[in-house]
């Protein structure tokens, strides 16, 4: 029950007799006053030899030994009530029992009575007088340490002050029995507040105590089956208490560690001048008395370097002083060494180490900054390797993996203090020149790129030729945000590729020929969107285990009256750049659920959504449309999004592929890790699959020791939130046969099959086993 809701019906036990509750309040109330019992029947014969003085002379004096023998008695039972109560607590309190205790005091009330009522008219003005006084004494008594038991209280006085209102009347003294009226009510009503308060108090006590007990169980409990582990020092901070596992994770036994120093014990010699900054931390925080939570301490156990994340909170003694610390604590260094190596995804190419677009893109802010700052120049260089996808397409994507790492370290090289080289993407680098106030510094620059890159390679058995083809231009003069710097500069390189390669091109106004051609096929896309004259091709994903198909990846293809086959890597972006993805996307949502219908039940359409899609604020019902038009299960459909998502508008993002999974339909995170870190939306979105980028597939068929962490670190977690994982780019049977190994449950690539026309697609479903092999 809660003490704020206390009736006064609740406070005085009138009601509720039968229930557990009114058991538990009684027992409250009657622990105290038996407790007083004793103090009561002293007090009532030390005011019955009082009473008896006062009318030693005015009433006869077996009258009065008659009387004091009655309070005696009534005495006497008492204190053998509160002996058979003793241990009320434990075994409650019935309702006989209470009754009986409210009519003793009534009876007792009653014995007092007799003084007024006989006694005081025997008696004079004084004498009466003098009883009221004690009167006022027994009652306010009963009020101060009685009203543990309010009714019982309540009953008495009210007895003793109708007897008194009585004989007052009958004496004519109207203006005392008047204040003895008041005085009566403001008791009782008093007593019953008075009740209310300490029944409170004492329920209030009894929740703490319990609380604390609750809370001791769950600390036992979680000592004895979690992972973590507490811990506790005294105001010293030197460790108390110590339990097993946590002298385990100490590297010492529980009696060594007992009484020891926990800095000391942590930091390997807290003498040593280079202890970590977090360890001042946790000094200062115990120093200062403060609570805090998750810290992460960087600690040294025998040598070793671990973290460890601890939480704690002062702790004091009953007289609230200061008595040290408790808190909880787990060692967090896989966990930690895991988020490095996934942060490091978000900042760095996995293939050649070097920063991604990312990390690019905030050097080139910072030099736009510090130009604006001291009115000088910085520059961007974007580069573009020429001849590179026919040694793609001749030698495949593994040499061409391998010649991309031997251009990345040929680039790092060549760089001075002040500038920063990335990867963009594919074959594209940038690099990003601080302080560029010299004009020769970007030509020189660009020249030693070219020519450097142009040296041949040699990957495996083969001797390699490519070409670099730089584009370039100045902050602030070509622009002054990032965007700009990005746009121009690009542009100067389609204009260094447009003159056959191996050619550097600075950024000029009259650039404009390719922003024309953009235009030209911006415009032939837009009619491409209103004729439809796109086609859809379907790559398989099969089974890792069995090989069978279990989806098919819907890919969007254009073929232009104008311009001819053109390349989904130019068309897209040009369509995400002018919005006219969200068409193309809504058709082919469309159009790959309708083929989809056409399958077995159990082979799932696998479609990719761009960002913009995605900020559309009726995406999902555009979902809802296909599947219901097409007569698709949402269970079937699987849209495809990459990290890029996180970036502009996360929050809306999230919310489309929340209403999007509440259709039933399951969403895939595409090139993880080449982009965005997105950690924080894999613990919150449930995501059905991660499809692992290609570039680490290539990578640990290379025996890529970085690439293989990478691919063992995404199943790990992939297992861990309950994800499916698909590993993108396989294109021969060793490859098939190591994501086996690695742990993938899904591949896909060349080896499997290329991107067919729907036709084929079907085709495969008249075999009588949906199995794909190479050859």
């Amino acid at each position: 029950m809660d003490a704020q809701c206390l009736s006064a019906s609740a406070v005085l036990g009138i009601t509720g007799r039968k229930s557990a509750e009114w058991l538990r309040l009684r027992s409250l109330q009657h622990a105290a006053l038996v407790k007083q019992t004793g103090f009561r029947a002293y007090a009532n014969a030390v005011f019955a030899l009082f009473v008896a003085r006062i009318f030693m002379d005015s009433v006869s004096l077996n009258l009065m030994l008659g009387w004091a023998l009655a309070i005696g008695i009534v005495q006497v039972r008492a204190v053998q009530t509160a002996v058979d109560l003793s241990d009320i607590e434990k075994s409650g309190i019935s309702s006989a029992e209470f009754g009986h205790h409210v009519l003793s005091s009534i009876m007792t009330a009653a014995l007092w009575a007799v003084p007024v009522l006989v006694f005081a008219p025997m008696g004079s003005t004084a004498d009466l007088t003098a009883l009221l006084v004690i009167y006022a004494i027994l009652i306010c008594g009963g009020v101060f340490f009685n009203t543990s038991a309010p009714l019982a209280t309540a009953g008495f006085t009210l007895v003793l002050g109708i007897a008194t209102m009585i004989s007052l009347a009958a004496a004519g003294l109207w203006l005392v029995l008047a204040a003895v009226a008041v005085f009566v009510i403001m008791t009782v009503l008093g007593t019953a507040e008075i009740g209310r308060v300490r029944l409170a108090a004492r329920l209030a006590a009894d929740d703490a105590t319990e609380q604390r007990e609750t809370v001791s169980l769950l600390l036992r409990e979680f000592e004895e089956n979690e992972a973590d582990w507490l811990w506790e020092v005294d105001i010293t901070r030197r460790l108390r208490s110590v339990s097993p596992r946590f002298a385990f994770a100490l590297g010492h036994a529980q009696r060594d560690a007992e009484g020891k120093p926990l800095l000391e014990l942590i930091s390997g010699s807290w003498d040593e001048g280079d202890i970590d900054r977090s360890l001042h931390e946790l000094a200062e925080r115990l120093k200062n008395r403060e609570n805090f939570s998750a810290l992460i301490v960087r600690v040294t156990i025998k040598g070793e370097k671990r973290w460890w994340e601890l939480s704690g909170t002062p702790i004091h003694d009953d007289r609230g002083r200061f008595a040290g610390f408790r808190g909880v604590g787990s060692d967090v260094t896989e966990q930690r060494a895991s988020s490095e190596k996934i942060a490091y995804l978000a900042r760095y190419d996995t293939l050649t180490s070097l920063p991604n677009r990312l990390q690019l893109n905030e050097a080139l802010g910072e030099a736009i900054k510090y130009a604006e700052k001291w009115r000088s120049r910085c520059a961007l260089l974007m580069i573009d390797l020429d001849r590179f996808k026919s040694v793609n397409d001749s030698l495949g994507h593994l040499v061409g993996d391998k010649l991309l790492a031997q251009v990345s370290a040929r680039l790092r090289n060549i760089l001075s203090e002040d500038q920063l080289c990335g990867r963009l993407g594919g074959d594209e680098f940038a690099i990003v020149i601080r302080d560029a106030d010299s004009k020769e510094i970007v030509n020189e620059t660009a020249r030693k790129v070219i020519s450097t890159l142009s040296e041949p390679y040699e990957v495996g058995h083969h001797t390699l030729y490519v070409g670099a083809s730089v584009g370039s231009a100045m902050g602030l003069r070509d622009g002054n945000t990032v965007e700009e710097l990005m746009r121009n500069a690009d542009l100067a390189l389609y204009q260094a590729k447009d003159l056959g390669g191996g050619e550097h091109c600075r950024f000029e106004p009259s650039l404009h020929a390719l922003a024309e051609e953009r235009r030209k096929l911006e415009v032939s896309l837009r009619r491409a969107v209103l004729e439809e004259e796109f086609v859809l091709h379907y790559q398989p994903v099969v089974d890792a285990r069995t090989e069978e198909i279990v989806s098919f990846e819907a890919l969007v293809r254009w073929n232009s009256p104008e311009h001819g086959f053109v390349s989904p890597g130019k068309f897209i972006p040009l369509a995400e750049d002018t919005r006219l993805i969200v068409p193309i996307g809504r058709w082919v949502l469309r159009q790959a659920c309708v083929e989809a219908r056409a399958w077995p039940d159990s082979i799932k359409v696998n479609v990719n959504v761009s960002p913009e899609q995605l900020l559309e604020p009726r995406f999902h019902e555009e979902v809802i449309d296909a599947l219901s038009s097409s007569g698709l299960r949402p269970e079937r459909l699987e849209v495809e999004v990459t990290e890029s998502i996180f970036v502009r508008d996360a929050a809306t993002a999230r919310r489309s592929l929340e209403k999007i999974m509440a259709l039933g339909c399951s969403v895939a995170l595409d090139d993880f890790g080449t982009g965005y870190s997105s950690l924080g939306y894999l613990r919150t979105l449930r995501f059905s699959t991660i499809k692992v980028d290609r570039s680490f597939v290539q990578g640990a068929a290379q025996n890529s020791n970085e690439s293989l962490a990478i691919i063992n670190a995404v199943v790990a977690m992939a297992r861990s939130l309950d994800m499916t994982t698909t590993a993108e780019g396989v294109e021969s049977a060793e490859e098939a046969e190591m994501i086996r190994k690695l742990g993938c449950d899904k591949i896909q690539g060349y080896y499997f099959g290329r991107p067919m026309p729907q036709e084929d697609a079907r085709r495969i479903f008249q075999t009588e086993k949906w199995r794909l092999r190479a050859g």
